[in-house]
């Protein structure tokens, strides 16, 4: 029977720092196939693939078992929603048809079994540098955008990975204790900003981090971890939350 919500970030498929991307894929895609009898729905919260982007007649390639896996879900009814992160901005109307699933960006805020959620990929909220403010208004400008699909995807594709492998190189996803307390004290500030509709779970990836944390009011923040090194992920049953790593 299908009655759980499943949570999963930062997976980050094709990334050129992982040593055997297929191995990689084929993790996840077995883990797909572990959940499929009770999945009711699967909420992959931001970086789940290292880089995409989508011309108007042309797909980037690789990722087939895993899109495939994806599809085998949704064909069978199962909801899911991709939230956009800051390495997979560029999903644009393929994915959602191909596939049937629905594509978010920014913060949403709903209900699962009569419980408030507020989920985000994590990049996008709280106190952000100037720096990558910016970053994130050009990444995401239609025009900036155009510009960008007028370059041909040899040179593209190469500069993506690259800039993505010496962010790692350069600690850019280094997790440490601290890397979380930006999206705790969000939501410490959203629920006492909202008191009449506070929030039961903040649902986050983004940090590499895998945390549970209560708050004072007695919601709980969850950062999902990643599929690098964690293998993490969430669960929602209907009546509580649990993380979980798979082997």
């Amino acid at each position: 029977m299908r009655t759980k919500t499943y949570f999963i970030s930062d997976l980050h498929l094709g990334a050129s720092y992982i040593t055997d991307t297929r191995a990689h894929e084929l993790r996840i895609v077995n883990f797909l196939k572990s959940i499929a009898n009770d999945c009711r729905r699967l909420i992959l919260l931001g970086d789940i693939l290292d880089y995409w982007w989508e011309y108007r007649s042309v797909v980037p390639r690789g990722f087939v078992r895993f899109f495939g896996a994806l599809a085998s879900l949704a064909d069978d009814g199962v909801e899911i929603i991709w939230f956009k992160g800051n390495h997979d901005i560029w999903i644009f109307d393929y994915l959602p048809k191909e596939i049937g699933l629905t594509v978010h960006d920014g913060i949403m805020v709903t209900e699962f079994d009569g419980k408030r959620f507020l989920m985000e990929h994590g990049d996008g909220i709280g106190r952000l540098p100037w720096s990558f403010r910016k970053l994130r208004a050009l990444f995401r400008s239609p025009t900036a955008q155009r510009l960008y699909a007028s370059i041909h995807p040899r040179w593209t594709i190469g500069f993506a990975h690259s800039w993505s492998s010496h962010s790692r190189k350069n600690g850019g996803y280094v997790p440490s204790e601290r890397s979380g307390d930006n999206l705790i004290e969000f939501s410490k500030k959203y629920n006492s900003d909202n008191k009449n509709k506070p929030i039961d779970y903040f649902i986050f990836g983004h940090c590499h981090i895998l945390l549970q944390k209560q708050l004072d009011d007695g919601a709980k923040v969850v950062i999902l971890g990643d599929w690098i090194n964690r293998f993490s992920y969430a669960v929602w049953d209907g009546n509580a939350i649990s993380t979980h790593t798979y082997k």
